[in-house]
């Protein structure tokens, strides 16, 4: 176990993490540290990589217990809609693209421009989209287009 100032344990008020219901936990736990160049703050159960200014738990899924007794936890399948993704903002979406890309990153595009932003998506093992964005145009208040359907 790591120290406790690395550990998501705020000291007054509240901070905000991203929990991940894994499949392999050494497998996504290495990924995280890897591609998004973290720190691995607790190996498992559950296990915590510290991210710039968040952290990414993730342990296995399960059923019910006591403290959520109508909720199962899964990853997801392919095919699965998604609902929610994880927002990562770089200040240089090119190196990043590169560099992740050498360490074996599955991207679903390369950046494109979006107006507001360059922007592309990467996969994680478990199939969780990964959002990477450059601010661009909204730094001069350029608005991106959202076509029919798209947020």
């Amino acid at each position: 176990m790591s120290n406790q100032e690395d550990l998501p344990i705020p000291a007054d008020g509240l901070l905000l993490t991203h929990f991940l219901t894994v499949r392999d936990v050494a497998r996504s736990r290495d990924f995280y540290a890897e591609i998004l160049s973290g720190r691995v703050v607790s190996e498992e159960n559950p296990a915590i990589v510290k991210v710039a200014n968040s952290w990414i738990i993730m342990n296995p899924g399960g059923g019910p217990t006591p403290d959520k007794p109508e909720v199962t936890l899964t990853p997801p399948r392919p095919g699965d809609p998604v609902s929610s993704f994880l927002n990562v903002r770089v200040a240089d979406i090119a190196a990043f693209y590169a560099a992740a890309q050498v360490k074996g990153a599955r991207f679903l595009t390369e950046p494109l421009d979006r107006k507001a932003e360059l922007r592309c998506y990467l996969v994680d093992p478990d199939g969780y989209l990964i959002e990477v964005g450059q601010a661009t145009g909204i730094l001069r208040g350029i608005l991106a287009d959202l076509p029919s359907g798209e947020s």
